[in-house]
């Protein structure tokens, strides 16, 4: 049984996403918060903001899956190894399955699709890239296109590299486009996760290499899943399959992108159920994250869902129990 701590935590999440909604009805756009997230709240708060009748809160979280704890009555999911795991149908709100989607985890590189709709909402596909020496990205194993110094490329190039490959070295490139610096980019990224209520959320790069105060939740990727799909850049970019182009180098020499979706689904390597349509999603894997996986589906009418899960053991593990979880989309 969850600890009554842990439950307070949630409620607060929850309730601070309501609030934050409620802010942006009332601020005709202004950064404005109803309620001041703080982790270190104590239980006298939690009781002032348990007065507040449910009636309050539903007219602003309407659109929105809201869950605080654990949902697996009246589903056949078997989600042994994952950490944490949840399916989300958009349109409804309903919260068909949900395991620790409160817990903080490392996204690895799910991360990228925070980076991706920063880029979208601030930037613009046509905007011409330049690469500077903070491209580069050392540690041992991190996927890389090869961006070097003084390469130039356009956003939507850098996207298809972002997304498709998981190349760190363009996160770091359209981190310094975006943001001036890659700290300022990291800082609009946090800034975006809590203008949408993503409250449990904190990142510290902007391509999920392994950062102890790197962290988000199953739940919050839904909401920051939930926003990207808003722009229809970012759909075309996760259900392609494969992407060439050419970029140039400092002194104009051409250089290749060949690149392919490493979702599995997309691939033919994994079989969603014959009612699922795997639109698109994006992968991430590190040794302190595991194995994770979002997606953005649609059931045979046509209606949205997002399913996630983080830290499976395995590749083929993490495959099979989203195909498990699919299987639950009717």
């Amino acid at each position: 049984m969850k600890c009554t701590s842990k439950r307070i935590y949630q409620f607060l999440s929850v309730l601070s996403v309501a609030m934050l909604l409620l802010g942006s009805l009332t601020a005709c756009g202004a950064k404005q918060y109803g309620f001041a997230y703080d982790r270190n709240r104590n239980n006298t708060s939690f009781s002032v903001a348990a007065s507040m009748e449910s009636s309050t809160l539903d007219p602003f979280a309407k659109s929105l899956c809201v869950v605080t704890q654990d949902v697996t009555t009246g589903t056949d999911v078997d989600m042994a190894d994952a950490t944490a795991a949840g399916l989300f149908e958009i349109h409804s709100g309903k919260v068909i399955y949900a395991k620790n989607v409160h817990e903080r985890l490392n996204p690895a590189s799910l991360t990228k699709v925070m980076t991706a709709l920063c880029a979208l909402k601030y930037g613009k596909l046509d905007d011409i890239l330049t690469a500077t020496e903070n491209v580069y990205v050392t540690e041992s194993g991190a996927v890389k296109l090869g961006v070097t110094a003084g390469d130039t490329m356009t956003m939507e190039q850098a996207l298809y590299g972002l997304m498709l490959k998981s190349a760190n070295d363009v996160a770091n490139l359209v981190a310094e486009h975006i943001g001036g610096s890659v700290e300022g980019f990291v800082n609009l990224m946090n800034e975006t996760a809590a203008s949408i209520g993503a409250t449990n959320t904190h990142f510290t790069n902007p391509h999920g290499l392994t950062d102890p105060e790197h962290y988000t939740t199953a739940y919050d990727m839904y909401l920051i899943l939930n926003e990207a799909v808003k722009y229809d850049k970012f759909l075309e970019l996760i259900q392609e399959q494969t992407y060439t182009s050419v970029y140039h180098d400092k002194d104009g020499n051409e250089k290749k992108i060949d690149l392919a979706n490493s979702n599995a689904y997309l691939k033919g390597e994994a079989i969603a159920p014959e009612n699922v349509t795997v639109v698109g999603g994006k992968t991430g894997t590190t040794n302190a994250a595991g194995n994770c996986l979002i997606l953005y589906c649609r059931n045979a009418s046509g209606d949205p869902y997002i399913s996630i899960i983080l830290q499976a053991k395995d590749r083929t593990i993490l495959y099979t129990e989203m195909t498990d979880l699919l299987n639950e989309i009717k």
